[in-house]
């Protein structure tokens, strides 16, 4: 049974104002803003921006941690809203789990900028770190739902197109299917506060605008995922992503992948977020953490 805790944070999304109508891509915005300064970063933690050749990023570094290893984190926000500031304190305890710093990125949001832009600022940042002298053996790469997703798609791009891959990845709820095929769109649209399977074709068509629905590089679920370094995945079994996540960790296990897939009980949709108000997400930032300590150091695929 999921902690008490659950309810009351359900209860405080469910309670969010209704609008007669949707609210443009900069009213989201501050309202994401607004949300994430509820729970904000402890001031302990240091923040550095810095231009990864034109993609406006910032170091995010918690205290007592050595940095030897770097998270290059990709916030989610349905590709349309978030941003570094909204998923600094997520990203904090994430990095103090795993004894590591990060480095994320503030990539190019639709409708404004479509696919590719935002998968194309991925690529730019992550080859930017490279360029600092960052070493892919001590990088992982990681992010949640549309974070998620350009995640999967960034390593996708970057086996395809050759380079050194991180040596390992994690995806906290990812969207991975913009054809909406999962039961679960259907099975589990009640159970969850956060998205909406009736909101999502309109977010769908504001980052997608027009392309092929199963490019591997706007649903990684299509691609051949081959070669792909170790994989942690996490999902809570209340949200209508949870498919996307089952499906795909199925698909890359089939194609011979380290793939650990978690699914949590109860959990809504990037429940670690609530982390440390939700005891069951600060025991899954641990686990992320000894997922990253376990990796970091070793061989990445060629």
């Amino acid at each position: 049974m999921a902690s008490p805790q659950l309810q009351s944070i359900i209860q405080m999304l469910r309670s969010r104002p209704i609008a007669e109508t949707a609210p443009s891509p900069e009213e989201a915005r501050a309202m994401f803003e607004n949300l994430a300064a509820i729970y904000p970063v402890s001031a302990d933690v240091k923040r550095e921006k810095a231009d990864a050749d034109g993609v406006p990023g910032e170091w995010i570094m918690p205290p007592g941690v050595s940095g030897e290893t770097t998270i290059f984190y990709i916030h989610g926000g349905a590709w349309m809203i978030g941003s570094v500031n909204t998923h600094a304190r997520l990203i904090a305890n994430i990095c103090a789990a795993a004894d590591a710093r990060a480095f994320a990125i503030d990539y190019r949001l639709a409708p404004e900028n479509p696919y590719p832009a935002g998968l194309d600022d991925c690529l730019t940042a992550y080859r930017w770190l490279l360029a600092q002298g960052t070493d892919p053996a001590r990088l992982v790469i990681a992010g949640d739902s549309a974070g998620g997703n350009l995640t999967l798609a960034t390593l996708l791009r970057l086996r395809d197109e050759g380079g050194p891959l991180p040596a390992a990845a994690v995806a906290l709820s990812p969207a991975t299917d913009m054809t909406m095929s999962g039961e679960s769109m259907r099975t589990r649209n009640e159970a969850d506060p956060m998205l909406d399977s009736e909101g999502t074709p309109q977010v769908r068509e504001a980052y997608c605008a027009g392309q092929d629905l199963k490019d591997p590089y706007i649903s990684p679920l299509f691609g051949d995922l081959a070669g792909l370094p170790p994989l942690l995945i996490q999902v809570g079994d209340a949200e209508i992503l949870l498919d996307d996540a089952t499906r795909f960790a199925k698909r890359a296990e089939e194609a011979g992948v380290d793939i650990t897939l978690e699914v949590w009980d109860e959990m809504i949709h990037v429940f670690q977020f609530f982390a440390p108000m939700l005891p069951e997400a600060t025991e899954a930032i641990a686990v992320i953490g000894k997922f990253v300590k376990s990796h970091v150091g070793a061989k990445t695929p060629a």
